[in-house]
């Protein structure tokens, strides 16, 4: 039987799902060297939602130490080690970010943290209370692969220690071969 369509029922079954704006910050993961195809990917999706970009490097070479008065200090792992210039490679991260997002409309800003990177990340998104985390793959090589049996992949990482959704940009993707016609 058909019902008037105007008379109201009572509601039976799941409530319908109704999405919420996303308003939360799209968070970047950055390297030394990472090509800009994970920023401007980042950046259109940032630009998308209309939020704000948050690039974020991590230095691996440091850790963070809490004082017993409650500072939050970042200190080297190995302090005899080679003295890396941290604050030489932020500033030349910050500045090659800086030449290809600005003039691009998107909010963006750029921190640098200490650590296990998919932990920092981590740590980063819920203080930010990021919508997505973006970061790239490796390149590819030998010296990569070892380093990926070392320590593991970031984007793994952080799909198994969080709640947010991860966006994996490839950085040198399969080309295909199409097969030519006749063959």
């Amino acid at each position: 039987m058909n019902e008037p369509e105007n008379e109201t029922r009572p509601a039976t079954g799941p409530t319908p799902y109704v999405p919420r704006r996303i308003t939360g910050p799209v968070l970047m993961g950055v390297v030394p060297g990472q090509p800009l195809a994970v920023a401007h990917r980042a950046a259109e999706l940032a630009h998308s939602l209309n939020v704000k970009l948050i690039c974020a490097y991590v230095d691996v070479a440091s850790y963070l130490a809490e004082e017993p008065d409650g500072r939050v200090e970042t200190l080297p792992i190995d302090p005899d080690g080679i003295d890396d210039d941290i604050e030489g490679i932020s500033a030349g991260i910050r500045e090659r970010l800086q030449e290809a997002l600005d003039g691009s409309g998107v909010r963006w800003s750029f921190v640098t943290l200490a650590g296990d990177p998919a932990r920092a990340l981590g740590r980063l998104a819920e203080s930010a209370d990021a919508s997505i985390i973006v970061v790239g793959t490796r390149e590819r090589g030998l010296g990569a692969r070892f380093e990926e049996l070392l320590v593991g992949s970031v984007a793994v990482h952080l799909t198994h220690r969080q709640h947010r959704p991860v966006l994996v940009v490839p950085l040198a993707p399969h080309t295909r071969h199409h097969r030519q016609e006749g063959h």
